[in-house]
């Protein structure tokens, strides 16, 4: 078995050293991260302006996972809005391009406030709804999901859950550039 974490960890260059990050920039990315968590507190779980990407992502993953099946294209859309930011971030974790790596995981998880408002909609369904086929045919992911499951009734609970993970990984996200930062060397 430590034959194989030996490989893992050889293939994805986690011990390879991180390329230094300047001091100036990892303060300038800091300054960027406290303030758009600052607009995100301010909004309490609204529309904000970087979720346009993450709606045209979210409606591009339901039409690509259309292909396997009704089920797999309702949840389609969450998968591939939370797979680009992981997989972008993942090639930077290979590549040891810490302030790329932590753009990444912070919009990664900046997605679940996304996915968390959508989830607490589920049983009120006011959000409006956009889609890319008929718009007769349009369906609530969550609602859907929820309904599915069995847990249509605990959607917000859920989502005020999926929402908390999401904070604390953006949070956790910059304070990890903030401690590298504090290891670089000043330049």
């Amino acid at each position: 078995m430590l034959g194989s974490a030996d490989a893992i960890s050889q293939w994805s260059g986690a011990r390879e050293p991180w390329r230094p990050v300047t001091r100036w920039a990892v303060a300038a990315w800091l300054v960027f991260y406290l303030g758009f968590l600052a607009y995100a507190f301010r909004m309490h779980g609204e529309f904000l302006f970087i979720d346009s990407a993450n709606l045209v992502v979210h409606e591009g993953g339901h039409m690509l996972f259309g292909w396997f099946g009704h089920t797999l294209e309702i949840l389609g859309g969450t998968i591939l809005q939370w797979l680009v930011p992981l997989l972008l971030a993942g090639y930077f974790f290979k590549e040891r391009h810490a302030a790329a790596f932590v753009f990444c995981m912070f919009f990664f998880f900046e997605n679940w406030l996304y996915t968390a408002t959508y989830m607490a909609d589920a049983r009120a369904m006011a959000l409006p709804l956009v889609t890319t086929g008929d718009p007769d045919l349009v369906e609530h992911d969550w609602n859907t999901i929820f309904s599915n499951l069995g847990l249509l009734r605990f959607d917000t609970v859920i989502a005020g859950i999926v929402r908390l993970m999401g904070w604390f990984g953006m949070l956790a996200s910059v304070a990890w550039l903030a401690w590298r930062g504090r290891s670089t060397p000043q330049a």
